[in-house]
């Protein structure tokens, strides 16, 4: 009696274990939930995320943790730093590989002010009206939904959205009493937008609990067509500040002009000189080691894309020659200003010769440029051009009287560049998962443009990495009214209900 009784025990859990959802009940799920997913998304989305705050974090993690506690995970914090990260996990289940996933909590700093709504923490629904949009009330989802409508809050799209979407479609699962047909570990990151910087240690000292065989990265946004979409690798990135210093003080125009030198004169020439006018980095060996081979680029090229639809729909008359399409362009480093500072405009100009000029700028970097040369390289470039470095905040009174050119270099380092292969095992089970919902409608991208802080994870634990790509890319992410169409939020859920049921 005993053995048939835990028979039938063993044949109820395997069942439970290794049910798998229809295409059809995905989609049925993804409905029938909506709702529910898109009101604990408000939640979520209230709770203010700038990495720099510590409350900020722990209140976030507190929400997190209470989540992964209720879809049944066990849950640890890993603090480095001070910085904690939530790490959650089920007891594994043996001859089932394991996937890492990667959630990212935090979000950039806002300025409440550029927002066309209260507050980017009150999350504000809204619907198009010809060209513009208007915020409607959110008893509007207890009506027919629309696919169409956006939600426009902090972090709405990078990336609690995401997130959210890998929570709910973990609880329809835990619903249905169906168990992921792999075994999973998460780990969430809430300073993912100051690059991860205790990351990389947290994984060094974790290895063993890291482990597994490929890692899921629940962020970034979708190629332009806004299809359903896999990235294989992504850019790293590096920043410098550039200070230009002309004299001690700001001097009055008409007083010192044709004889103080000013500073955003000499800024702006340096900043020509580092590209052409069709958008190439002249920097000395910058692209040095980037080889697009012609069956990359035919591979880039399937991706269907308009090049005069995308330049129409951004609102330039011509892309930069960097590469022969959008694709092959991600493939290179970029050099971009990201911020200038000099004197006032506006309602406060004034007729003053500032007294310096302030340049940002971010390099994104692949594979075969990493951060430290390209680093190097622009320091070089800026050097060759003239310019004395100070080693401090400003010049002595002695490298003022010496040089004519003085400007300070400061440098950070952040995320590196990772490229997975797309023809793994890792890839065919994500492939399997795309293909079993969307049918061919999905595109793969061999990398994006952005960064993500996956190094740590590739480096010490050996293992591939991909993205799924789910909001929509006119999502205004880091800038004032980031949004997340409802479509791609429900579409999100199908993908992640899909890719989860595959056996790998």
């Amino acid at each position: 009696m005993k053995q048939i009784f835990f028979g039938i025990l063993f044949l109820f859990l395997y069942q439970i274990t290794f049910a798998q959802l229809s295409r059809q009940e995905i989609i049925q799920e993804s409905e029938s939930n909506l709702r529910e997913a898109l009101e604990n998304f408000n939640a979520f989305l209230k709770i203010p995320n700038n990495g720099y705050v510590s409350k900020d974090i722990q209140a976030n993690l507190n929400f997190c943790d209470s989540v992964m506690k209720a879809l049944g995970y066990e849950t640890q914090v890993l603090t480095k730093d001070g910085v904690p990260n939530l790490f959650a996990q089920k007891p594994p289940i043996p001859g089932k590989k394991t996937i890492l996933v990667y959630l990212q909590i935090d979000g950039q700093p806002v300025d409440s002010s550029a927002w066309n709504q209260a507050s980017p923490y009150i999350p504000a629904l809204k619907k198009e009206e010809g060209p513009s949009l208007t915020e409607i009330p959110w008893s509007s989802l207890n009506q027919k939904i629309d696919p169409n409508w956006k939600i426009f809050a902090r972090s709405a799209s990078d990336s609690k959205g995401p997130a959210m979407i890998f929570f709910t479609s973990l609880k329809i699962m835990k619903e249905r009493g169906i168990e992921p047909a792999v075994n999973l570990k998460v780990i969430m990151d809430f300073q993912e937008e100051m690059s991860s910087p205790t990351l990389a240690d947290v994984v060094q000292e974790n290895k063993d609990l890291f482990q597994s065989d490929g890692i899921l990265i629940m962020d970034g946004t979708r190629h332009f067509s806004n299809l359903p979409n896999l990235a294989f690798g992504a850019r790293g990135i590096v920043t410098a500040t550039i200070k230009v210093f002309g004299a001690k003080n700001n001097l009055h125009s008409g007083q010192y002009g044709n004889f103080a030198p000013n500073p955003a004169f000499q800024l702006s020439r340096l900043l020509a000189a580092m590209k052409s006018e069709d958008g190439k980095v002249l920097i000395p060996g910058f692209y040095e080691g980037v080889e697009i081979s012609e069956a990359d680029f035919l591979a880039m090229s399937a991706i269907p894309e308009d090049m005069e639809e995308m330049e129409n729909e951004m609102g330039f008359a011509e892309a930069e020659a960097v590469g022969r399409n959008y694709q092959e362009a991600l493939q290179y480093p970029s050099l971009n200003i990201r911020g200038l500072r000099s004197g006032w405009v506006g309602d406060e100009v004034r007729t003053l010769i500032p007294s310096e000029a302030v340049v940002e700028i971010d390099i994104r970097t692949v594979q075969e440029t990493p951060n430290e040369r390209q680093l190097a390289l622009l320091q070089k470039f800026v050097i060759d051009q003239g310019f004395y470095l100070i080693e401090g905040d400003e010049p002595t009174d002695e490298e003022r009287k010496t040089y004519p050119k003085i400007a300070s270099f400061k440098t950070r380092n952040g995320s590196l560049p990772f490229r997975a292969a797309m023809d793994s095992d890792f890839a065919h089970w994500l492939d399997r998962g795309m293909a079993f919902v969307f049918g061919e409608n999905y595109i793969k991208t061999r990398q994006t443009g952005g960064s993500q802080p996956m190094a740590p994870f590739i480096n010490v634990l050996g293992i591939p990495a991909v993205s799924v790509r789910i909001p929509n890319p006119d999502n205004n992410i880091h800038g004032p009214n980031e949004n997340i169409r409802i479509g791609n939020f429900q579409e999100g859920i199908q993908t992640c209900l899909s890719i989860l049921n595959q056996s790998f």
